[in-house]
């Protein structure tokens, strides 16, 4: 007979994962449909053990009856004699058949009925008494983790952390015991369910046999060797059981000697892997309950292919919760809680925030859904790829394909409306085609993260009698001719991501290898932080404003901006490069001049950004000629008082529409 092949590993009763409950509710279901029929088939054999007693008592009965009959003075009972000494004879042969039948009730309820209740009393009982323990020991462990998971971030009080820790180890433990001894019942069961139904017919079948035996030797013989047969099969199964019982015993002493470390959580001692492109396990996410409740369920996380599952407990496989193509993921400080990170679409319109258990659970997601992000797994060896670019990420000075291949993929640099590259006028991109990416920028630039206005810049823009920049074209007086002139202003919601030092001002390349190069160093130190600021686009010039304090951070000339482009996959990046007359040695003659990359991350798209430069650069070629100027100002719809041009308002960001109707209302 076939062993036993599907089973419960002890190995995985810790992790408790959504695939090993699926499997534990398949054996569930088969412990209550053997439940179910072994009721039934012990009833029909109580039937007929029932019946077999009946028969009996009922050939004893005859018997005596037969016996009685010479008891009784029958008035014409003279003769007989011959009546009575058969009757007495049938009365002995009944009694022999009496204690056949006797015998076979007896063996019956022995070997029969009695295995069978024994079988459902004891292993079936204890199925479902263990089965409640591991409820009782889950919904603890929920518990505790629930408490765990609200411990706050800061202001901690370490007693009760310990306390926690304590509790979540404890509870921990308690399930893997107790599932441990679930599973070793349940796999158990597989081998006992079929002992428990071959014995009972085994034992009825012998006891059969032993009555009919005088008259059926011929039978006999043919009966012996199947019944052989089977009781070695018994045999044969109760030793695999013997088997299988000392490995499982000897697998739960193993796993049950680890260190109570294993139970704790945030106790990982192990580096964390940078180059993961699969991850799976708990996370809790948060989802809104009401218009300002939220409620953190704990759900089973994994990814598969570019595709972000879960699967909650029961469910037999997983859905897809987000695709993680070109998506975007960042640290988040949310509701006081520890590990929280979040991930956006690369549209912008769909976010998730998600808690980890520890922290490095934490960072290996972040890596993991940032590998992903960039397509990783498409490739024919994707670790090999993914630890490559963590290590390239690292030293930050060289690409990760040729140039060759992303200058064939690359737009057409001359097209100049929404959506593409746009260089300014008089810009050649062909002679910085053939430029190396050493040639572009230097190896072992530093990376700015952040634009750090000085104090006493800060304090000349909010000394007494000014007032402040605003986002909405509002400036100190002495500037207001220069606002009065400025036919365009728009504002965008963005947020730096990081600026350097480049070599080229000519080469649209070196927009796409800034924004490589700032993207990945940000991935590998966890840099996910970014301050919101506001990008005013005029007709003059570019202002990066802080819109907590209305200070301009950074401020460039029109014609000091070479090159702006839109990121060819996201959507929502944009670079450009200036020329800083500051920074470079303009005042030597002959002195090279000083470049430098900037790098945004837009709430819309990239392209508007960049149409609006380019619409700005228009209007500054068509003031030279007040005919070509008329012309473009007929093209373009003005606010009502006839000052400003109206775009089109960005989409999906009600913090930028109510700034452009405060613009309107500014001007």
């Amino acid at each position: 007979m076939p062993a036993v092949h599907h089973k419960l590993l002890l190995e995985d009763a810790l992790q408790d994962s959504p695939q090993t409950r699926s499997l534990l509710s398949v054996f569930e279901e088969d412990a209550g449909t053997l439940t179910d029929y072994t009721n039934q088939l012990l009833q029909s054999m109580q039937r007929v053990f029932g019946a077999q007693s009946e028969m009996g008592l009922a050939t004893q009965q005859l018997s005596q009856q037969l016996l009685d009959y010479e008891k009784k003075n029958f008035a014409m009972g003279k003769g007989d004699e011959e009546v009575i000494t058969t009757l007495q004879k049938f009365a002995r042969t009944v009694e022999e058949l009496n204690a056949l039948h006797t015998d076979l009730a007896n063996q019956m309820a022995d070997s029969m009925v009695f295995p069978l209740i024994q079988f459902r009393e004891k292993d079936l009982t204890e199925i479902s008494t263990l089965r409640e323990i591991f409820g009782i020991a889950t919904d603890e462990h929920e518990a505790s983790m629930v408490k765990y998971s609200r411990l706050p971030k800061k202001k901690e009080n370490e007693k009760v952390k310990v306390d926690l820790v304590k509790e979540v180890a404890y509870t921990r433990r308690k399930q893997h015991q107790a599932s441990m001894q679930y599973y070793c019942a349940l796999n158990a069961l597989q081998y006992r369910k079929r002992v428990a139904m071959l014995e009972p017919m085994l034992g009825y079948t012998q006891a059969q046999v032993k009555f009919y035996k005088k008259g059926m030797e011929l039978v006999t013989k043919k009966m012996d060797t199947f019944l052989s047969s089977v009781s070695n099969m018994t045999h044969n199964i109760q030793a695999q059981l013997d088997s299988e019982a000392e490995a499982m015993r000897m697998s739960q002493r193993e796993l049950l000697s680890v260190e109570d470390t294993v139970y704790m959580p945030d106790k990982d001692d192990d580096p964390v892997s940078r180059s993961l492109i699969q991850k799976s396990g708990y996370l809790n996410i948060r989802n809104k309950t009401g218009l300002v409740t939220t409620a953190w369920d704990r759900l089973y996380f994994f990814t598969q292919g570019g595709n972000l599952m879960c699967q909650p407990r029961g469910a037999v496989a997983g859905g897809m919760v987000l695709d993680l193509d070109n998506s975007s993921v960042m640290a988040v400080e949310c509701e006081d809680r520890r590990y929280c990170f979040q991930i956006t679409s690369p549209t912008g319109k769909t976010s998730m925030i998600l808690q980890a258990e520890s922290k490095k659970e934490y960072e290996e997601w972040i890596c993991t859904v940032n590998n992903i992000s960039r397509q990783i797994y498409l490739t024919e060896n994707p670790e090999a790829v993914a630890i490559r670019l963590n290590q390239t990420a690292l030293q930050a000075v060289t690409p990760i394909t040729s140039f060759e291949k992303r200058q064939e993929g690359s737009p057409n640099p001359d097209r100049a409306k929404p959506g593409g590259v746009h260089c300014s006028a008089g810009d050649a991109p062909g002679p910085g085609a053939s430029l190396e990416p050493e040639d572009l920028i230097a190896p072992g630039t530093p990376i700015q993260f952040d634009i750090v206005l000085p104090a006493s810049e800060f304090q000349d823009q909010n000394r007494t009698g000014g007032r402040r920049t605003n986002p909405f074209g509002e400036t100190d007086d002495d500037s207001s001719s220069e606002s009065d002139d400025s036919l365009l202003q728009q504002v965008f919601a963005v947020r730096f991501l990081g600026s350097m030092a480049v070599r080229c001002g000519d080469n649209q390349e070196v927009i796409y290898e800034v924004m490589r190069q700032v993207l990945a160093a940000r991935a590998i130190h966890n840099i996910f932080r970014t301050t919101e600021s506001h990008l005013m686009v005029t007709s003059s010039c570019l202002k990066l404003i802080d819109p907590q304090t209305q200070v301009t951070r950074i401020h460039f000339q029109l014609g000091e901006v070479l090159q702006f482009a839109a990121h060819q996959e996201n959507g929502r990046l944009m670079g450009l490069v200036v020329e800083d007359p500051d920074w470079s040695q303009g005042d030597q003659e002959g002195a090279p001049p000083s470049y430098s990359a900037f790098v945004f991350e837009s709430n819309t798209e990239g392209e508007k950004i960049c149409f609006t430069i380019n619409l700005a650069k228009e209007i500054v070629e068509a003031k030279k000629d007040p005919e070509a100027l008329a012309e473009l100002m007929k093209s373009m719809p003005l606010t009502n008082d006839g000052k400003f041009l109206l775009l089109e308002a960005e989409t999906g960001d009600p913090t930028n529409g109510e700034g452009q109707e405060d613009l309107e209302s500014e001007a």
